[in-house]
Formats: structure tokens, sequence, C-alpha cells
């Protein structure tokens, strides 16, 4: 009977597997997409082609479900839709009536006498006073999109997304989708790593301080997590730099790599990637880690009094396996619930830390769009954040599911 159930798993894992691959692939597309220089019609082929095949290895996926689960994920995919229209419908509304647009900048940069390049569309705007023309603007609200109805911007604005056109930032002059694709790779890089660490670190941590709990062990690794946890990550940062950095010179002052990374060795460029990611991980940690592992602790700690635990102890079964089997899985659901969430690292994670330790990832380009009023840019951030916050929330779900055997959803 065993070897019956186990062939059909390893067959579903297998699938699960190989759904990696149409997964790359739509990846290497999308990275095409950005990359070249193509035609409207040529965009919206690559674009419809990685689409094709993201919703392949989500269709594999789903099919290896349990039949009661393959509809509850169908169901939350589909309401992801309108989910991200009301988004993008939010987003798109506040940026058009918020002060200090595109359009008051370049009124503000006028007040000098004149303004051209970024600010004028290329086009030299000459302003008489603290006034401007009609026909200037008249042309700015052209160049910015304003001059058609809300209803046909955002209209238009939505026809860009399904081509994966996020606008043209209004700062850098470029296309924001290039830019945030440039950006992107650097926060999963740092947010994979903090939440593998994280996890790996505060399981194990969490046991052993439940099983040693009122130990000099629990008391002294207590002290430092709540120490961890009370202080700001970006506050953390800047003395780590302050001290290792400047006074020491043991780290790099800050970036993701070192200026001459291209002409480096294989070897030196993963030491030089290791050396600029220490610092930033560890205030990436801080107070996540402190976080976990006292959850961690505290739920185990529950469940090993708890009534089932006493009752299989008292069946016989071994301390170990009554801990380790029983009461360990429960007290995983919490960690479980809160994992979806941590994906919002992938996105940004801290825009602080990477400000402090001036990383180049989404988070310093959120900030410096902020600033700056760059909406074609802060609109395609808060748009990738909404994608995967419900990609987490449904994580979260599965996650559930598969911890806590009790979990069935319709």
């Amino acid at each position: 009977m065993a070897a019956g159930n186990a062939h059909p798993l390893a067959k579903k894992l297998a699938i699960r597997f190989s759904m990696l691959i149409p997964v790359i692939i739509g990846i290497l597309i999308l990275r095409y997409r950005f990359t070249a220089d193509l035609t409207v019609a040529k965009q919206f082929l690559m674009v419809f082609l990685a689409a094709v095949f993201f919703i392949g290895a989500i269709a594999g996926c789903v099919y290896t479900m349990e039949r009661h689960m393959r509809t509850y994920v169908t169901k939350r995919l589909l309401l992801m839709v309108p989910t991200l229209f009301g988004v993008t419908l939010v987003v798109f509304t506040l940026t058009r009536f918020v002060p200090g647009g595109p359009m008051d900048q370049a009124k503000m940069q006028m007040m000098g006498g004149g303004m051209g390049g970024e600010a004028g569309g290329g086009r030299g705007i000459r302003a008489s006073g603290a006034t401007i023309s009609d026909k200037d603007m008249q042309y700015l609200n052209e160049f910015y999109g304003f001059d058609k109805p809300l209803q046909i911007q955002y209209a238009n604005y939505l026809f860009q997304l399904l081509r994966f056109d996020m606008g043209l930032s209004t700062r850098y002059r470029e296309s924001a989708s290039g830019l945030i694709a440039e950006r992107f790779p650097i926060s999963l890089y740092y947010g994979l790593i903090t939440t593998i660490l994280t996890y790996v670190i505060c399981i194990p941590l969490g046991i052993l301080k439940a099983i040693k709990h009122n130990s000099h062990l629990d008391n002294f690794s207590s002290m430092l997590i709540f120490v961890g946890y009370a202080v700001p990550n970006f506050a953390l940062g800047a003395v780590l730099l302050v001290l290792l950095s400047v006074k020491y010179d043991i780290f790099p002052l800050g970036g993701f790599v070192s200026s001459d990374f291209s002409s480096m060795t294989f070897f030196e460029k993963a030491k030089d990637l290791m050396w600029h990611s220490i610092l930033p991980l560890i205030c990436y940690m801080i107070n996540s880690l402190a976080f976990m592992t006292i959850l961690m602790k505290n739920s185990l700690i529950e469940n090993m009094s708890a009534d089932f635990v006493k009752t299989a102890l008292a069946k016989g079964m071994t301390w170990r396996r009554a801990v380790f089997v029983h009461a360990l899985r429960n007290s995983l659901i919490p960690l479980a619930t809160s994992f979806g969430g941590n994906i919002g690292i992938l996105l940004a994670g801290s825009l602080l830390i990477e400000r402090v330790f001036q990383i180049p990832g989404m988070g310093l380009l959120f900030f410096e769009s902020l600033t700056q009023r760059d909406y074609p840019i802060l609109m395609g951030i808060v748009v990738i954040g909404a994608i995967l916050t419900l990609v987490g929330n449904l994580l979260s779900d599965l996650c559930v599911a598969a911890v806590d055997p009790r979990v069935r959803f319709t």
C-alpha cells in the first residue's frame, strides 16, 4: 500500500518540478522583451508567449492538486484579476489628482525663466515671468497625455500594462518597465536569501529555546533577540557602516558590487558580492529573525503542554517523537501563515536599508521616484507589489493546508 501511494506522489512532484521549465522560458522571453528594441506588435507577441508559458506552468501545478484544492486555487487566481483592476484604478486616479506631478514640476522649473529637455519633453519652452503660455501648456498636456479624458487615459494605461509597458519615467526619460526590470533582480537576491536564512535559523533556534526553556542559553539568546527586535534595521545599518566600514575598513561602504566587478574572475565576483551582502543581510534579517524565533518558541511550548502530546506520552510514545513529530508540526502553522507575507521582501524589503547602503534595488528606486513624483515608476512598483501580495496570500493558505491536515478548502 505504501509503495502504491508513493508512486502517484512521486509523479505529482515530478510534474510540479517540471513546471519550472516553462517558468524559466517565460522569464527569458520577458527579458528579451525588455532588452530588445521591438515594435508594439512584437511586444504583444512576446508578452503573449510568456503568458502562455506561465499559465501552462500554473495549470500543471493545479492539475496535480486534489480536487477541492484545485477548485479553491482556481477561484483565488480568477479573483486576482478584478482585484488588480481595482488596485490599478485607485492608484491611477490618485496620481492624477495628487499635487506635485510632472505638470506641477514643469511649472516650477519654468520659474527660472525657461525650461527644456526633460521637463519640457525635449522641446524648449520659454516662460514669461511666472506664467506659461496656453500653447506651451497645451503641448505639455499632450506630451504627458493629460489632454484626454480620464477614462481614456486609464484605458491607455491598461493597454500599456498588457504589453508590460509602464510608461516613460518623467525623471530618467527611460522606460519605467526597463528600470524596474533592472532593479528587481537585486531586490529578489536579497529577498530570497533573507527569507531562506530567516527560516533556516529561526526554526532550529526556536525549537532549541523551547526545549531549553528558562536555561542560560534561552535567557541569553532572548536578550539578544529582544535587542535586535527593538533596534530599527536602518539605524543598525548606519551604525554598522560607521564602525565596520568607515572606522575599521572591513566591509565596503555600500553598493551592490564593486566598480571593477566586470573585470573580476568568477571567484572574485562571488567574494565581492558576498562581501557587499553581509551588512545589508544582517539588517534585513534582524527584525524578522527575532520575531519568527519567538513565534516558533512560544508556539512549540504551547503545543508541548497540549493534551494530545500528553496523551501520546501516556500511550508510550517517546518524548522525542511526541515533540518533533506531533507538537512540531502544529507549531509550524503560525510560521506557515506568515510565509506569504514575507514575499513582500522580494519587492523592496526595506527602502531605508537600500537607502543607507546605496543598493540599487526596488526600494531605492521607489524612494527616489517618490521624492521626484515619478508616477510611472511608482505605479509600476505598486502594481508589482499588489501582484506579489496576492500571490503571497495564496501561498500562505497553501502552506497552512500543507502543515495542518485539518484545513480543507472548499
